[in-house]
This record gives structure tokens, C-alpha cells and sequence, in this order.
């Protein structure tokens, strides 16, 4: 049984691991999405279009967080063609119906963080982030605490939204 006196968040380990912005060799923008599809379910990667591709953030603020990003190793915004704003506007929507069903969040934050000032931990690698939002996800944990408290793992988050997003390309 676990100890209600102790909060275990093992997986945050591997983004210690990797440094304070979580970087890592290479881009996992453009990494991730040349691996096999064979491989999608062990990276979460939810969904492949034609120019863009869906992921759940490894390190998320609510269950259900997750990730738009082009193909394309692009960070400005305003490079952007106008096929790669279309899939990732339409996987964003595609998202938040498949949130609705599945979780029942109460609202969502969508946005992109543009640039290493403005919070991008991978600035040169444009991504749109989707968080799920319910009334009272946000406590004193991280606040005073520094720590989210997460009731869903990723792996069950992935089960749950995949079939929203139907068969890969």
C-alpha cells in the first residue's frame, strides 16, 4: 500500500537527469517522429499527419498534456507554411474533443511559448502545448512544494486518447 506520507514521482528522475530545461542530445521534435511507428506507443506519440505530430509531454502539468509540433525543425513562428498551421490547428481540436470524452476537463490552456526568454525549453523547435484544465488542479504542491502531484501515468493517458486519433500514416 503506499505511504500517504510520501509522494513518489519516479519518472522525474530522468528530467533531473538531463538538466534543469530537460535538454538533451539532438531534438525530440525530430527525433522522436523518425522512429518507427512500430515505436509511437513507448515515445506517446499519439498521432502522425501529413506535416505534424502529436505527443504527450513527458513532463506534464495535468494528465492529458501534450504536444503539437511540425516535422520541420522550425523556431519561428512566422516561418511556418500555412499546411503545417492547418494539421496543427486541426490536431489541436482533435485533441480537445477527445479530452472531452475521455477526461472532462472543466477548460484548457493552449499555447505556444516562443523563444528561450519566453519559457521554450526547445526554442529552436516550435511546438503547441494542450493542458487539460479542472477546477482545483492547481494547489499548494506546486507552489510550496515544487511538485506536481499527477493522478493518471502517461502510459494510461496514451491508451486512453490514441484511438481519438485514428490510424497512423
Amino acid at each position: 500500500m503506499p505511504d500517504p506520507e510520501r509522494l513518489w514521482s519516479p519518472w522525474r528522475m530522468e528530467y533531473i537527469r538531463r538538466g534543469d530545461a530537460g535538454q538533451r542530445d539532438g531534438c525530440l521534435f525530430c527525433d522522436l517522429p523518425a522512429a518507427s511507428p512500430s515505436e509511437d506507443e513507448a515515445n506517446h506519440l499519439l498521432a502522425r499527419g501529413e506535416v505534424s505530430f502529436v505527443l504527450l509531454n513527458a513532463f506534464p502539468y495535468n494528465p492529458g498534456h501534450l504536444m503539437v509540433a511540425p516535422y520541420r525543425h522550425v523556431g519561428d513562428y512566422t516561418e511556418l507554411t500555412a499546411g503545417e498551421l492547418a494539421e496543427m490547428t486541426a490536431f489541436a481540436g482533435r485533441a480537445i474533443r477527445a479530452m472531452r470524452e475521455e477526461s472532462g476537463p472543466h477548460g484548457y490552456n493552449l499555447g505556444m511559448n516562443l523563444g528561450q526568454v519566453a519559457g521554450a525549453g526547445i526554442a529552436d523547435h516550435l511546438h503547441l502545448h494542450l493542458v487539460p484544465r479542472w477546477g482545483g488542479d492547481t494547489n499548494f504542491m506546486p507552489v510550496v512544494g515544487q511538485t506536481k502531484v499527477l493522478p493518471e501515468l502517461l502510459d494510461e493517458t496514451y491508451r486512453r486518447l490514441r484511438p481519438w486519433f485514428g490510424v497512423h500514416r
